[in-house]
């Protein structure tokens, strides 16, 4: 029987996606805005589990950790809102080193853009104001990995090889979400390095060799290839799991070697890329856990 949990695929899907946020947020580098794009798209997506799982039947320990998954993410964002002002020290670093070479070339070295008192994000005293400190982006994935061990324990089945495949695929499924999400962002802030673009396809590679390997474990896709599981379909949902698998990789080394070139146009066609690759890994970790439900 091919089945899925939609309540905790979307806990799945905000957990990861919190979570890839914050390994994001803490380099202090990216815009706020960023963040509250990370913030608002997942707490929308927690809320939607918080629904399904009313509307399609409760798991409580899952439900009640995304409750607390929907108030930190929340609380995030408020905080975020009204520490605005201070921006980041990443990006007022940047902008204090662009400012200065203009200046250099132009012969001015003061203004609001050499990074002075009126400079954006400071006080006319000097004194910069308190930022939104990251940690606070944690709390809400920390609390919803609670929940989700609690989901995997209830699917049946392995115990132990649920929840890791849970887990794993809350990481695989948020990874390539904020990745796509964060090369969009380069539009909005064009100076942005890209370290904060390549950690995250570094992090979506390595986690594909986990996520296959873990749908691999018996039960697994190998018992669908060879039969022994019947997907239902004459083994195509195993074909297409395959084709998915093999195409997510290449995908991810195909980002990182457009990620290589010098032009801005690399980050944009990373981007497409990156579109493309969320399709592929919705359709490894879904349709396997849909088809190797118990």
């Amino acid at each position: 029987m091919i089945r899925l949990d939609a309540a905790t695929v979307l806990l799945q899907w905000a957990v990861g996606g919190l979570f890839f946020g914050w390994i994001t947020t803490r380099r202090r580098e990216v815009g706020v805005g960023y963040g509250w794009l990370i913030r608002g798209t997942y707490l929308v997506l927690a809320a939607g589990s918080l629904a399904a799982a009313v509307a399609l039947g409760p798991v409580p320990g899952r439900d009640v950790a995304t409750v607390g998954v929907i108030g930190a993410t929340a609380t995030a964002l408020v905080v975020s809102v009204l520490r605005r002002r201070a921006g980041v020290a990443g990006e007022r670093a940047r902008r204090q080193r662009t400012s200065a070479r203009v200046g250099a070339m132009t012969g001015d070295a003061g203004g609001r853009d050499a990074g002075g008192p009126g400079a954006p994000h400071e006080p006319s005293d000097g004194t910069t104001p308190a930022e939104f400190p990251p940690v606070l982006d944690l709390v809400a994935p920390v609390v919803g990995v609670v929940g989700l061990v609690v989901a995997g324990l209830a699917a049946g089945g392995d115990p132990a090889l649920a929840v890791v495949r849970t887990l794993v695929g809350a990481a695989f499924l948020g990874a390539v979400s904020d990745a796509m999400l964060l090369g969009h962002w380069y539009l909005v802030q064009p100076g942005l390095h890209r370290g904060p673009l390549r950690e995250l396809v570094r992090w979506l590679t390595a986690l594909w060799a986990v996520e296959v390997g873990v749908l691999l474990i018996p039960p697994g896709m190998v018992s669908v290839l060879t039969g022994a599981v019947d997907d239902g379909y004459n083994g195509i949902l195993g074909w297409f799991w395959l084709a998915c698998a093999v195409m997510t990789i290449v995908l991810c080394l195909v980002t990182r070697a457009a990620l290589k070139e010098r032009f801005y146009s690399a980050v944009m066609a990373a981007t497409g890329l990156l579109y493309l690759a969320i399709v592929t890994v919705f359709g490894t970790d879904l349709v396997a856990r849909a088809v190797l439900a118990p």
